[in-house]
């Protein structure tokens, strides 16, 4: 979002209102009001309360809606709305609607990062047994729940052909997208010499995805590339950062894998420091904002037909496309065996992002949207 706000600005005004979460400092928030016409933000309450849980089994609406209903805001939006002018509505994801106040009289552009509802369907499917029709009851609330703020919406905004699918044919597509001036190429890392290579997987363990693929890496892939390389005591190291690790997963550790939660803010010196990422994406939707910075930074990725939606990338040519547990062994060495194969798709990596994800294009795009709505 900041991204985008930033090259908007060159023709356009925005008023910002958001949540905050508590990990967002004051100085978070100052950096976005130099930017934006005006900032108002409310405190992100905590999801996973005993509150949010009982509202949503005593109510219709599914536990991601009750966990982002908000009051204060959505009194905030119908105040601003009654005392100033605005043009259109940029509003971003289903379960952030519901804060607008009724009968609005402007345009207004939804932006769903993911089709939410199908993101659960797929957890659920691998949830333990007796927590299944709960959670498909909730599935069934949350997929009512999205398609009724779709109707609702002036126009649709999707980040992939598969979301766009389900949402309806007069859906837009804007993909995400990735500031290729700072995610760049590091030549060197095609000569480097280094004794130990890193190998990452990189995520906010509050994600129920990311938790999920770096358990099956821990548990299944990397053993089988340690063994199929024969590098119990080699200087290949597997590299897992992200804030919040449960304990359940560093427990899946050994003397070849870093568990960092402290690494660099800025994602880009981590990609730097890696070999290639590992992205084994089994649970979720959208495109990954991960997978496009390391392509951008010429770090070739590893992941699967899940991680690649809304990229398109060609396996073998500019990513690599696996399946199964050997299959991703075998795509991790073949990259750190074969020089060759490893610069190529590095290198075709950053050529795709550079023609398609700059967000330049990206904004072109959105702001042929907003002119779509106005009509």
């Amino acid at each position: 979002m900041y991204n985008l706000i930033l090259r908007l600005l060159e023709h356009h005004e925005i008023t910002l209102v958001c949540e905050k979460r508590e990990n967002q400092r004051r100085e978070d928030v100052e950096e976005v009001s130099k930017i934006c016409k005006k900032v108002y933000t409310f405190e992100r309450s905590n999801q996973w309360s005993l509150g949010n849980i009982l509202k949503t089994g005593f109510s219709l609406d599914p536990f991601l809606i009750v966990g982002h209903k908000n009051k204060e805001m959505k009194n905030k939006i119908t105040e601003i709305l009654s005392n100033e002018k605005f043009d259109l509505l940029h509003v971003e994801t289903s379960y952030a609607y519901q804060n607008l106040p009724d009968n609005i009289k402007i345009p207004v552009v939804l932006v769903e990062h993911n089709v939410e509802y199908m993101v659960y369907r797929r957890f659920t499917t691998n949830a333990p047994f007796v927590l299944r029709p709960l959670l498909y009851l909730d599935t069934i609330k949350l997929e009512k729940a999205e398609k009724s703020f779709w109707k609702k919406a002036t126009k649709l905004v999707a980040v992939s052909e598969e979301e766009r699918k389900v949402m309806g044919k007069d859906t837009q597509i804007v993909p995400n997208g990735v500031d290729t001036k700072k995610f760049k190429i590091d030549n060197s890392q095609f000569t480097k010499t280094e004794k130990e290579e890193r190998v990452l997987f990189i995520g906010d363990f509050k994600w129920m995805q990311n938790r999920d693929s770096a358990e099956w890496i821990l548990k299944d892939i990397w053993p089988l590339v340690n063994s199929k390389l024969s590098i119990v005591n080699s200087q290949l190291k597997l590299w897992i950062v992200g804030r919040k690790i449960p304990d359940y997963i560093k427990k899946l550790g050994n003397e070849n894998i870093i568990f960092d939660e402290n690494s660099p803010a800025d994602t880009y010196e981590i990609y730097k420091a890696s070999k290639l990422l590992l992205a084994p994406i089994r649970i979720g939707g959208g495109t990954s904002f991960k997978i496009l910075e390391s392509m951008a930074s010429g770090v070739p990725v590893v992941t699967t037909n899940l991680g690649n939606e809304g990229i398109n990338a060609v396996s073998g040519q500019s990513i690599v496309i696996a399946k199964t547990d050997d299959e991703f062994a075998k795509a991790v060495v073949n990259l750190l065996k074969d020089k060759n194969l490893y610069e190529e798709i590095s290198r075709n990596a950053r050529l795709l992002i550079e023609k398609n994800f700059d967000w330049d294009i990206i904004v072109a795009k959105l702001e042929k949207v907003y002119k779509a709505a106005l009509l």
